[in-house]
């Protein structure tokens, strides 16, 4: 499955998150602010997947981390969450850069299903999709 990146401050959200993305046997790395987890991204010890990030995040947001994200490594797909609708409108000059935002609060189906929609439309075809 699929390597990814989870940057959330709360960290009940963070649990819940990485519990649910688990079930589907993905390997979630959780960090608390946009900082680290730029840092986790640009490192070249690491890879990943998906970058799912909240808006609102100490040390540099989720805007600020997806448009970094989408400069440094355009391949990687980002979904951000956020529990704000000023932070959702925000993000909508991103739709370029990101595959989608997720309003909080969600439940354990939703954020599975945004995920796996997420990783379905970054995949190259011929890589494990559907075949027609």
């Amino acid at each position: 499955m699929a390597r990814i990146l989870l940057a959330e401050d709360d960290v009940a959200v963070c649990d819940f998150v990485r519990r649910a993305l688990e079930m589907d046997g993905h390997d979630v790395i959780p960090v608390h602010d946009g900082g680290e987890a730029l840092e986790r991204l640009v490192s070249p010890l690491e890879e990943f997947d998906l970058l799912l990030s909240d808006i609102r995040m100490p040390v540099m947001d989720g805007i600020a981390l997806a448009l970094q994200a989408a400069r440094d490594l355009p391949e990687l797909p980002i979904l951000l969450m956020t529990g704000y609708a000023e932070h959702r409108d925000r993000a909508y000059g991103l739709e370029t850069l990101i595959k989608g935002i997720i309003q909080k609060p969600f439940t354990l189906a939703q954020i599975r299903e945004e995920v796996a929609s997420a990783l379905e439309e970054a995949a190259p075809l011929g890589s494990g999709g559907s075949e027609y």
